[in-house]
């Protein structure tokens, strides 16, 4: 098999059946489960397009709304689609005030990406219709229930903010653009209304454009491998945002921060930090530099060092923890030591330190993720129930446990 950018693969479909042997691959990491026309990623040459347009591109003259439709519909849309896109949007951003008590059973310090896990699987009993788990009936209402994911889950993630902070909620407003209407239901206060200035919704934009789609990874793999079971697409995301908690997959660019403050807290500007992880002291774990996909650079943090750069200037932040990120970045770009190993920056590295910029607390940036990843996990779905004769993902396994023996029932005891 040979993919449209040369992609090479062997078809093994027919493999135990012909021969008796499955194929082993621990993770998957050289395993194709499916085809998609999605996402193309060369992380050999740092190459990532969504539906063929370099992510540079769209970082540069598109937005996450746009983006988000591009990447779940396939085409950029007309002036027309975008409005009624947009329309969408705005009208199903409100959660049913029924659904708001569901906050009220979690504690107030619960972990924030299960609450948003359980809080959006919710939608799929609130929303039977869209949520029929009869990929007929999901597809037929698929636009209402796209626009109602990427919409709420926002909403949610701004709502849960409030709670866990004692705060009353503030419900979105229909006259406010995406970026906008989330910063305004984090930050408002009863009676000064929060205004983004350009900057911060700008740069809030190209955080979540540059997070709507990133081929297989474990997050968006989990939503079609559930969704393979004819699961609707609420239940299916809600699967994904379960996979993106682990800190090894979107808790990344909150290790980062903890990093740069340990360092700061330290005294230290860097150097000792850099003398010791290249040493081999794994206390002292560069966060945020290397991927398990890019083996040359991740385009995306080239694009969001610039712009992080940019919006702390624009604000007139002083931030320490910059300071320290910066001399990371150019240490590891002229060290022998980062170079030969591909430990580059990736978008981690410095999507930690814009939220902090825009006042997103550490404790809320694998949700923020979240919003941002939803787009994709809405597309890969829609392949997934789309595709003719699908079949459920069922990968095989090597066995190494106990061979058969016998069961030896227990003497009666007296």
């Amino acid at each position: 098999m040979v993919g449209t950018e040369g992609e090479k693969a062997v078809d093994i479909r027919r493999l135990r059946v012909d021969t008796g042997y499955v194929a082993y691959d621990q993770g998957y990491g050289d395993t194709a489960s499916c085809e998609s026309a999605i996402t193309y990623l060369d992380g050999d040459n740092g190459i990532l397009r969504c539906r063929g347009y370099p992510i540079e591109q769209l970082a540069q003259h598109s937005n996450f709304i746009e983006t988000a439709y591009l990447v779940i519909y396939g085409e950029l849309p007309n002036a027309a689609r975008r409005k009624d896109f947009g329309m969408l949007l705005r009208q199903n951003a409100a959660i049913e005030t029924q659904m708001q008590r569901i906050f009220e059973g979690f504690p107030k310090d619960a972990p924030p990406m299960a609450m948003l896990s359980s809080i959006f699987a919710s939608l799929a009993a609130y929303y039977p219709h869209l949520a029929t788990n009869d990929f007929a009936k999901d597809l037929a209402s698929f636009d209402m229930a796209a626009a109602m994911a990427i919409s709420k889950v926002r909403t949610i993630g701004a709502m849960l903010y409030r709670y866990q902070s004692g705060l009353p909620y503030v419900f979105p407003k229909q006259d406010l653009p995406f970026c906008e209407n989330f910063l305004h239901m984090m930050f408002s206060e009863p009676y000064k209304e929060y205004v983004a200035v350009p900057e911060v919704s700008r740069a809030l934009n190209l955080l979540l454009l540059l997070h709507a789609d990133h081929e297989q990874n474990c997050s968006t793999s989990t939503v079609r491998m559930v969704g393979s079971s004819a699961a609707n697409l609420f239940t299916s995301i809600s699967a994904g945002i379960c996979a993106l908690s682990g800190p090894l997959h979107g808790g990344a660019n909150s290790a980062v921060v903890q990093m740069l403050q340990a360092i700061h807290d330290d005294g230290d500007d860097g150097s000792r930090f850099i003398q010791a992880a290249k040493s081999g002291n794994k206390s002292n774990r560069l966060m945020g530099f290397g991927h398990a996909v890019y083996k040359n650079f991740d385009p995306r943090a080239k694009i969001i060092g610039k712009a992080c750069d940019d919006l702390l200037k624009k604000l007139g932040v002083n931030d320490p923890l910059l300071d320290i990120a910066k001399r990371l970045d150019e240490t590891a770009l002229k060290d022998d030591y980062f170079i030969s190993r591909k430990l580059y920056p990736n978008v981690d590295f410095y999507s930690g330190i814009i939220m902090r910029a825009l006042g997103i607390p550490v404790s809320l940036f694998t949700v923020v993720f979240a919003i941002g990843r939803t787009p994709g996990w809405i597309a890969n779905w829609h392949e997934v129930a789309s595709t003719p004769k699908g079949r459920i993902y069922r990968p095989r396994q090597i066995y190494i446990g106990p061979k058969r023996r016998e069961y030896v029932q227990m003497a009666e005891r007296p």
